[in-house]
C-alpha cells in the first residue's frame, strides 16, 4: 500500500515518522544528561557509534561500495561540511542547550530554523515557495510567536540560549547542503549518512574527550545510548535522506518542525513540563501552518502522479536512445 502512493506522499510520511523518532530523542537526551552524562561526549558517542552500525551494511553490500571508490574531491568536501555543520556542530550544541535549558524551550528556539532555511533555500538551491506555502509559513510563525512569548530566563539558561542559537544557525546550513547533496541523487542516502555522520561524531566525540571530564555510564545510559544510536540515529538519517531526494528544503525543514508539536506532548508525558492553554492554542496555529505548506503541492495529486509518471517514461525512452543495448527495465528503483 505505501508503494502506491506518489513518490511525494511517501517522502512526506517517510518524514513526519523521522520527525517523531527524532522528537522522543529528546525525552531520552534529557534522561541521560540527568544521569551526568557530558553532552558533548554524550553526542559524540551517539554518532560515532551510529556511523559504525552503518559501516558494516555498506562495505557488505557491492553496490554501496562502489559509490566510496568514484566520489569526487569536491563530494568528499561537501559531505565532510555536512558532517561537521549538521552533526558536529548543531547536534553538539543541540545536547548542550538541553542541558541548560526545558525541551519546549529549546524546541521552540530551533522552530525559527525554517525561516534561515527559506531564504537560504531561495538563494542558493532557487527553491521558491508557492504563495499558499508563504501563508502557511506566516501561521506557523504567529503560533512559533505566541507559544514562545513571553520568555523568562535567568543564570544558565543564558548560555542555553547561545547554543541553541548556534544550533539554528548550523541546522539551516545543514538543511541546505544535505538537500545540495541528496538532489543530486548520485550517492546513495546510506552513504551519504555513513561518510557526514562519521565525519562529524567523531569529531564531536574528540571535542568532547578533550573538553569534559570523564563520563561514567549506567546501564540505563547504556541502553540510552544503544537505542538513540541505532534506530533514531543510523536508521532514522538512512530514510530521511532518502526523503530529501523528494522534498524540498522548505517542505523537509516545515516536516521537521511538526516536533514542535510532538515535543512538547512527549515532554509533558514523561519529563513533567507543563503546557498551558495558549501554548495549546499556539500549537494549533503551527500545526496549521505546517499542514498548509507541506499540503500545498497535493492540490492536484493526480496531475503530480501523471507528470511523475510522464517524467520516468521520457527517461526510460532516452536511456533507450543513448544506450539500445541496456536492459532499462534494470534502472527502475
Amino acid at each position: 500500500m505505501f508503494r502506491s502512493l506518489s513518490p511525494h506522499t511517501r517522502a512526506t510520511l517517510t518524514a513526519l515518522f523521522v520527525t517523531f523518532l527524532w522528537a522522543t530523542s529528546w525525552v531520552i537526551i534529557k534522561f541521560g544528561l540527568r544521569d551526568n552524562i557530558p553532552p558533548l561526549t554524550f553526542a559524540g558517542t551517539r554518532y560515532t557509534l551510529a556511523a559504525l552500525c552503518l559501516l558494516p551494511l555498506v562495505l557488505g553490500q557491492s553496490s554501496l561500495r562502489a559509490p566510496l571508490r568514484t566520489l569526487s574531491r569536491r563530494q568528499w568536501m561537501m559531505l565532510a561540511a555536512l558532517g561537521l555543520v549538521f552533526i558536529g556542530v548543531a547536534q553538539g550544541a543541540q545536547f548542550v542547550s538541553l542541558n541548560y535549558l526545558p525541551a519546549v524551550t529549546v524546541n521552540l528556539l530551533l522552530s525559527f530554523t525554517t525561516i534561515v532555511v527559506t531564504a537560504l533555500g531561495i538563494f542558493f538551491l532557487r527553491e521558491r515557495p508557492l504563495r499558499v506555502q508563504w501563508l502557511g509559513l506566516a501561521l506557523y510563525l504567529v503560533g512559533a510567536l505566541v507559544y514562545f512569548y513571553p520568555a523568562s530566563l535567568s543564570g544558565n539558561e543564558v548560555f542555553g540560549i547561545l547554543a541553541a542559537l548556534v544550533c539554528l544557525t548550523a541546522n539551516a546550513v545543514g538543511a541546505i547542503l544535505g538537500r545540495a547533496i541528496n538532489r543530486m541523487a548520485t550517492i546513495p542516502p546510506i552513504t551519504v549518512t555513513l561518510i557526514s555522520m562519521g565525519i562529524g561524531g567523531t569529531a564531536l566525540l574528540a571535542v568532547g574527550i578533550i573538553l569534559e571530564p570523564t563520563p561514567t555510564f549506567s546501564l540505563i545510559s547504556i541502553l540510552s545510548i544503544l537505542w538513540l544510536s541505532v534506530v533514531n540515529t543510523a536508521f532514522a538519517f538512512t530514510i530521511w535522506n532518502r526523503a530529501l531526494r523528494t522534498l524540498t528544503a522548505i517542505e523537509a525543514n516545515i516536516i521537521n518542525s511538526m516536533m514542535l508539536v510532538f515535543i512538547p506532548g512527549l515532554a509533558w508525558l514523561f519529563l513533567g513540563e507543563t503546557i498551558t492553554l495558549k501554548a495549546l492554542l499556539a500549537l494549533a496555529l503551527a500545526t496549521g501552518g505546517i499542514f498548509v505548506v507541506t499540503l500545498a503541492r497535493w492540490e492536484n495529486p493526480l496531475a503530480s502522479v501523471r507528470a511523475f509518471t510522464q517524467r520516468k517514461r521520457s527517461s526510460y525512452a532516452e536511456q533507450a536512445i543513448l544506450n539500445p543495448t541496456q536492459d532499462t527495465d534494470s534502472t527502475v528503483d
